[in-house]
Formats: structure tokens, sequence, C-alpha cells
């Protein structure tokens, strides 16, 4: 019989000298370790993907420096929640005793106040701050807060660390080790897992405990097979760090770009339903609102901006309504992808032929001498023009007449298309659709 505890929970590391893998962080004479060794740690970020143990690691450094230990996940918390953590851990501050340390699980959720109510208490020393995130902080954590602690990157479990975890198991764990257990082959733990300890354990005891109920003898030998057998059969439906997330995101993208607003409505569904981070998608969003959409309707980077805050600023579950409003807004918006289109074919040019010279009236000319030189000479200012245009060369002469923007084939950029054929039918060929 399983036990209630998983295997994961069971196998938690307690001291250093038990942790698998980040020997950049914890090895001998690595950053982090000199750090907790010294006893005096800093606010910190561990960055990095699932189950690579930064949650074990924060308790191992409490346990270590015998620091009291307060646990928050942002996906349940509040600011209300943050508030009285820090009261009780300022209660239990005593004469030149050390200052408690606050673990903040998926501190990326956290908004701009839940982030903010956190900051006099890492400034005063009330709390030593771990946070763990698996999105870059750069882009999530608040500046104030940021600047006031380290980052630390944790990496994907090598396949020798992964396999290292499993034979370990087998022999330490008082469930496992009741077993006659043979693994011939692990390839398939190791895919299965993505690097993720917690997912690997999971993938073992389930694999373990079916094995056991179909043996007919004593011993029990594990192969790539059974793994994927057992392991498929009972994979939940979506796993937003493994291969099905970026399914899952490429339906959902070319359903929007297919202007197909039922489809991308369903693949939002599995997202929601799969615990995707609501950021992620409204991100993506956006860039296929510039990409995919474009000059085709500028309104629609417009919303996808405001869903992205929303989205960042009302929280979930709420986020779901705004999250589909957008995609069924982009979904069945006119399609053009000529701004990506320019772009590219200017980034090309820019990589073959270099950087090419500014054509001298329309440089800079602060100085004197620049001016004698004939920098700024013979500019036509827009403005003194009638309609506010005048035709006037502004690429570099080897490219004079390079048409990078292509109108593409809808109501708005038809529209461009015969405006610019106007005003640049001397320099640029925009009657060529």
């Amino acid at each position: 019989m399983l036990p209630n505890q998983p295997l994961a929970e069971r196998l938690r590391p307690r001291e250093l000298g038990e942790f698998c893998g980040q020997e950049h962080l914890v090895g001998n004479n690595a950053v982090l370790r000199k750090v907790i060794e010294s006893g005096n740690i800093p606010s910190f970020i561990l960055w990095g993907p699932p189950g690579v143990g930064k949650t074990t690691l924060a308790l191992i450094i409490a346990n270590t420096l015998k620091r009291p230990f307060f646990h928050l996940s942002a996906v349940h918390s509040g600011v209300k929640d943050v508030r009285e953590t820090i009261e009780k851990a300022k209660n239990q501050q005593f004469f030149n005793q050390p200052n408690p340390i606050l673990f903040i699980d998926e501190i990326h959720r956290f908004n701009k106040s839940q982030q903010d109510s956190l900051l006099s208490a890492v400034e005063q020393g009330v709390i030593t701050l771990i946070g763990a995130t698996t999105e870059n902080p750069s882009f999530e954590v608040i500046s104030p807060l940021l600047s006031r602690c380290q980052v630390y990157i944790m990496k994907p479990l090598t396949e020798e660390e992964l396999v290292k975890l499993v034979n370990k198991a087998l022999k330490k764990d008082s469930y496992l080790s009741t077993y006659n257990i043979e693994i011939t082959e692990y390839e398939a733990f190791i895919r299965v897992s993505g690097g993720d300890a917690r997912k690997l354990y999971n993938a073992l005891e389930l694999v373990v405990s079916s094995e056991a109920d179909e043996a007919s003898s004593e011993k029990i030998i594990i192969d790539n097979e059974k793994v994927l057998k057992h392991v498929q059969k009972n994979l939940a439906l979506y796993d937003k760090n493994g291969e099905l997330h970026y399914d899952i995101i490429s339906a959902f993208i070319k359903s929007l770009r297919g202007s197909d607003p039922n489809a991308a409505v369903y693949w939002l569904a599995r997202m929601v339903e799969g615990g995707e981070d609501p950021k992620f998608i409204a991100r993506r969003m956006l860039i296929l609102a510039a990409e995919d959409i474009g000059l085709a309707n500028p309104n629609a980077i417009l919303l996808a901006q405001a869903c992205f805050e929303a989205v960042n600023v009302i929280g979930w579950p709420e986020s779901r309504i705004i999250l589909s409003e957008a995609a069924i807004y982009l979904a069945t918006s006119q399609k053009s992808n000529s701004a990506y289109m320019a772009i590219e074919a200017a980034i090309g040019i820019v990589k073959s032929d270099g950087d090419l010279p500014v054509p001298l009236h329309i440089r800079n000319a602060p100085t004197k001498l620049m001016k004698n030189l004939g920098y700024g000479k013979e500019y036509k200012y827009a403005h003194n023009y009638t309609g506010n245009f005048v035709p006037e060369i502004f690429l570099p002469e080897k490219l004079n007449g390079t048409l990078f923007y292509d109108p593409g084939v809808n109501s708005k950029e038809e529209e461009i298309r015969k405006r610019l054929s106007v005003m640049w039918k001397d320099i640029y060929n925009y009657d060529k659709k």
C-alpha cells in the first residue's frame, strides 16, 4: 500500500550533504555554499525550472542556520498574509537572535502591491527573504525589491543526477526498498521527468506501484516500455513545463493566427485548466498582436497590452475572462505580418551590407565643423511643405528605393498603400500590387 506522503516529500534532503544538483551554487567553494557557511545570508531569489530543489534548498538553509522559517505560496497568499507573517517574524525577534527566513514560492505571481508589502521588512532586516520563481525575475519582480536581493540561477538536473536520485530512492525509501526492483533502462524516466526531480519521483512511484500489482514474481524488472506504459496512461492532460505545454501554446497561437475563435478559446481553456501562468498567455498574445495582426488592426496591440496589464493586476481566476475576450478579439481581427516582414528584411540587409553611411543631409550637425562638412545641408523640414510632406531620400544611397514595408492585403493597409503610392511614386514602387 502506497504511503500517504509523496515520495518527493519522503526523500526531501534535510542538509546540504544530501542535496543533489546545483554544484555551481552549493558545491565545494561554490558561491551560495560560502554564503551559507558564513552564517550571514542576504535576501535572495532562486530562479529556475520546477523540481530542481528551490524549496528544499530554502529549508536546508533555515535548518542549517537554525532560523525560524515561514513559508508562503504566492498562488494562495495576499497582502494580508504577508503582513501577518511579517508581524509574526517581528514577535519572534529577540536580543542578538538572527532574523527569520520568509520563503515565498512562485514570487513572480505576486502583483506590485503584494511585492511592495515586503519592502520595508527586507530593508529593516525584520526578515531574510528567499523567493523562488520559474520566471525571469528581471521581468516579474519589482525593481526596488530586486535591487535588495541576490539572484541565483538553478539549472535542470542532469541525466546523471536523475539516475542517482532513482537509485537512491530504491535504497532509502521505506516503501520502495521493500521490493526487489531492477531498473534495466533509465531513458524513459529521464525523458518524462524533464530534469524535474518531483516528476521523476512521481513517475517512479507510479511505475513501481503499478508493476507491484501486476507482478507474477518477487522481482520487479522495469524498462523503458513499462515506464511509458504506466506514465502515459496516468499523465495529466496538461503539463505546463513539458512537451505538451509547447504543443498547446502552439495550437493556441496558430488558432489565433488562423482566425478561429472557437479553437482559440478551446486551447485557452486547456491552458487555464492546466494551471498555466496567465501572464505567459497574455505575453504570447501581445507578441501575436504585433507579429500577425499588426497594421491590419492597430488597436489589437493596444488591447493585448491592456489584457497583459489587467491580468497582472486582477489575478486569478477572473483573469480567464480577460484572456478569453482578448483571444476572441485577436482571432477575429484581420491579419497582416507586414511589420514583422519589414523588420526582418531590414535586419537581413544590415547583416549582409553592414553599417552603410547616413546621408549627409539627414545627419545631426551640433558643431560648426560638422555644418562646414555638409552635415544637415539641404535637409527639407517636412512641416514647411504642403501636407507636411516632401519627397526626400532617407535611406543610404546604396539602398535607395528598397521596399522593406510592403502593406498587407487588408482594408487598413490598402488605404496605407494608396497613400504611400501617391506620396512616394518617384522613389518607391507601391503600385506593384
